[in-house]
């Protein structure tokens, strides 16, 4: 029956394969998914095809409606008359959504290819196998609608006890049982506490970054390589800065939706723009005095207060804010005045 389907005129063209894995999580650590996807060109030889083309661009890519330059070639070759068969593991591997599968049946029904996973070979031409493979993708798009809500709700769960958390902002650590505590290490959360200080004396977030930079006074940063945290200290830039005096875990406090992600809709797809951020009152979850901060919540409150405050005013003189005129004109000597002892020992521990 599976030999029956497939015709001379199938084998004179190519069999395509598609390889995909959905996260980047998922490329280092399921190892053996990416292997029987890359058997299947094997399967592909042992049915009949001398050509044989594996796709693989979209490894690392999600099939739930973005972009993927590896459908799009295959679709491309497909519409070319370049396909015979297309073959994959099995439906999800090609779409999680019924906008791609269902464009990918009308377009094999219509040049004539075959789809090939490994529980048999369907012609989209069939009454029969067009109803099984629509079948399929209905049941794999609710798959992955049941796991991503499933997913969802644990995360949230987890995050109102306040013990998610997916990184650990620098000058903390993760501790046993999923807390986070302050960095053992002294130079760090020196440096971390300068840039509070700094801020409550100048009360502008860019005559902080001016005082770091004059000084040459480095701050640290994780970097993350191979799952692991490493600290590079450098320059901060403005965002560094501005980072740090906005995030509410310096102040002690466990947040979580502070950020929100948006759908729209870009040339007949879905495009996923992450990271816009919600006002305070919006976010998910807030546990003040969740664990030990370098300032207090009613400082955070007003830093943000500050910060608005000069966002808004720009251009012109805001509350806190040392813009223009003589106040500028003592520099770093006079910064370092208001407070000699921590500069000079940051900058001993610099060297």
């Amino acid at each position: 029956m599976t030999m029956s389907k497939i015709s001379p005129e199938h084998l004179a063209r190519g069999a395509y394969v598609y390889v995909r894995q959905s996260t980047a999580d998922q490329l280092r650590h399921n190892h053996e998914s990416r292997r029987r996807q890359y058997a299947l060109a094997d399967r592909a030889r042992t049915l009949g095809w001398t050509e044989v083309v594996v796709i693989d661009d979209d490894l690392g890519v999600s099939a739930s409606g973005v972009a993927r330059p590896g459908f799009e070639r295959l679709l491309a070759a497909i519409c070319s008359g370049q396909v015979g068969a297309v073959v994959s593991i099995e439906a999800s591997r090609l779409a999680r959504n019924g906008r791609d599968w269902h464009t990918l049946l009308e377009f094999c029904a219509l040049v004539g290819s075959v789809i090939v996973d490994e529980d048999g070979v369907y012609d989209p031409r069939s009454v029969n196998d067009r109803l099984l493979l629509g079948m399929k993708g209905t049941m794999s798009e609710m798959e992955l609608s049941l796991l991503r809500q499933r997913s969802v709700e644990a995360l949230k769960l987890k995050a109102a006890r306040g013990d998610l958390h997916t990184t650990v902002a620098i000058g903390y650590v993760r501790s046993e049982g999923d807390r986070i505590e302050l960095d053992a290490d002294l130079r760090i959360r020196e440096a971390i506490a300068a840039v509070f200080t700094r801020f409550a004396q100048a009360g502008s977030v860019r005559q902080v970054l001016l005082w770091f930079r004059q000084e040459r006074i480095e701050l640290p940063a994780a970097v993350y390589e191979a799952g692991r945290r490493s600290v590079l200290w450098r320059l901060p830039v403005y965002n560094t800065v501005l980072k740090i005096l906005t995030n509410p875990v310096y102040a002690g406090a466990y947040a979580f939706g502070r950020t929100e992600t948006r759908v729209r809709i870009e040339a007949g797809r879905k495009r996923v723009v992450r990271g816009h951020r919600r006002a305070q009152e919006h976010w998910q979850v807030l546990i003040q005095e969740h664990h030990e901060g370098y300032i207090d919540w009613h400082t955070y409150e007003h830093n943000q207060r500050v910060i608005a405050d000069n966002t808004n005013m720009r251009g012109g003189m805001a509350r806190g804010a040392l813009r223009r005129g003589e106040a500028l004109l003592p520099g770093a000597a006079a910064l370092r005045a208001l407070w000699p002892q921590a500069a000079r020992g940051l900058q001993r521990r610099r060297r």
